[in-house]
């Protein structure tokens, strides 16, 4: 009987998950690709009259090339440690995500890749409203569509997409517009402290605001850090 239960259950569930790739929505690179630009106007000789922001909007396009090397780190250290070995799924980080939900009985650890977390938040945008069964049935689609999407892309792109994405509070969204707003300067000016404080946002934007609460974005700012250390980054 316990035989059969075992069986029954593994047939179970390999039937949600046979349904739910089954049902994910097709994929290309612009469908991860993120919308929504601010519109600036200009007088005749070049000066800069008025922004325009549409809710869902408030974002300034920048490219790889322009991004600073500490910037790109600290986003890997606190999000996706092993980004550059993984195919869109790191096996190791849902074991570790895993286990230590078994052992303390909270599963608080993600293990989401910098990939997952672009479709999740471009083709996945109302992830926020989900319930139990839909979370769940998601998940299992951004790991199908993350395979998927790194066949088409280069990790260059893959970042280039995800920070330009990413929510980073006070309606910033990509790290151009959050560099300007916390920091008055381009993303492509901040130091390596200023990286960190950025990269810290990202596990909750309003939670972890700079400005807001100091406190807990200077904790989350110094583990940032400490990651960059410990990954060979910084010394």
């Amino acid at each position: 009987m316990f035989l059969i239960l075992c069986f029954a259950g593994f047939a179970i569930g390999i039937g949600f998950v046979r349904g739910a790739i089954d049902a994910a929505p097709s994929l290309d690179i612009l469908d991860v690709q993120p919308q929504g630009y601010a519109s600036q106007i200009y007088d005749a000789d070049g000066n800069l009259m008025q922004t325009l922001v549409m809710e869902g909007s408030n974002r300034e396009e920048v490219s790889f090339d322009q991004l600073p090397d500490d910037l790109v780190n600290a986003f890997i250290a606190i999000e996706d440690s092993r980004f550059y070995e993984h195919n869109g799924i790191d096996l190791k980080g849902i074991l570790r995500a895993a286990y230590v939900g078994i052992t303390s009985g909270r599963f608080s650890e993600g293990a989401s890749t910098i990939t997952q977390q672009l479709i999740k938040n471009n083709v996945f945008p109302n992830f926020v409203n989900e319930t139990n069964s839909e979370r769940f049935e998601r998940k299992i689609q951004e790991q199908y569509l993350a395979l998927k999407i790194e066949k088409q892309m280069s990790k260059k792109e893959i970042l280039e997409a995800y920070m330009n994405t990413i929510n980073l509070g006070k309606g910033c969204l990509g790290v151009q517009t959050a560099a300007k707003r916390y920091f008055n300067k381009d993303a492509a000016d901040l130091t390596l402290s200023e990286c960190a404080v950025i990269a810290g946002i990202t596990q909750s934007p309003s939670g972890n605001d700079p400005v807001k609460h100091p406190d807990v974005n200077a904790r989350r700012r110094e583990k940032v850090l400490n990651n960059m250390k410990k990954l060979g980054f910084i010394n």
